[in-house]
């Protein structure tokens, strides 16, 4: 059985530092692995990613020691499935509301009894094929779900969210949250810094990680000094088109688009 040992890190309160993967690419995704990132997350909701484009990327990042996370487009238990078989361990489900999203998601990850994920592993490269084994009944235990929370509803349900049995993190997204209390790309106001704070409090109060994506680097840094577990400090889009842009303005007329990185999430 392939031990996850994000989950481990997780539990064992070991800050891990992420990377957003939006290219959509195995080869950019290997050349990322090797970066020294302890989790990458290829992203299927805002990205063109689908089931065999992520196959790819976690086939690329397997020989390094980077962690796959995947965020699936939504909190659907086919494409969740299908995520698993390919090799997935970790998931992060976007858009979770209250505590029946959480448990749909926590049963999409699961094999029967406790769950309703199909039994297909001689299919399934999460399997090896039926080389790992008795992977059926051991799988559940390496399946880490992190469920994201990105709207006022998902922060006044986030009790309840953190009660469901199956539950081993919660990521804060700062984009939609911003944009839902009314202060669209700017993360930064104070009004959605508190919920913030005050939600990474609650999630680790309850015995679970907190996460977050934040390209800010002060912003980052200080939640990872509250106590949040798994942060994303950048984005491969991002990284790529603000030196793209960097150096061709310092060899053309051209200048440099204003990006006013304080107030960005990416």
């Amino acid at each position: 059985m392939f031990t996850n040992t994000f989950k481990q890190a997780l539990r064992q309160r070991e800050p891990q530092i992420g990377l957003w993967l939006g290219l959509a690419n195995s080869y950019s995704a290997e050349l990322l692995a090797g970066a020294g990132f302890h989790w990458l997350l290829i992203d299927g909701e805002h990205t063109p990613n689908d089931v065999r484009s992520v196959l790819g990327q976690l086939q690329a990042i397997a020989a390094y020691s980077s962690h796959p996370v995947v965020r699936p487009p939504w909190n659907d238990p086919v494409v969740i499935k299908q995520l698993l078989d390919t090799g997935a361990q970790t998931l992060l489900i976007p858009m979770v509301q209250n505590a029946d999203d959480a448990a749909r998601a926590v049963s999409a990850c699961r094999y029967p009894p406790n769950g309703v994920r199909g039994v297909g592993s001689a299919l399934a490269r999460a399997s090896r094929w039926n080389r790992v084994a008795d992977y059926v009944q051991r799988a559940d235990q390496q399946i880490c779900l992190l469920v994201q929370i990105e709207t006022r509803q998902g922060v006044e349900n986030l009790e309840a969210i953190l009660a469901v049995e199956g539950v081993d993190g919660v990521f804060i997204g700062p984009a939609d949250l911003s944009a839902d209390m009314g202060h669209a790309g700017n993360p930064a106001h104070p009004e959605v810094q508190a919920t913030i704070e005050s939600c990474i409090a609650k999630i680790l109060a309850a015995g679970k990680a907190p996460g977050i994506l934040m390209a800010n680097e002060e912003l980052a840094r200080r939640y990872l000094e509250l106590g949040a577990l798994f942060v994303a400090v950048g984005v491969d889009t991002t990284l790529l088109a603000r030196s793209a842009e960097a150096l061709a303005a310092r060899f053309t007329a051209l200048p440099t688009p204003v990006i006013h990185a304080d107030k960005s999430v990416y």
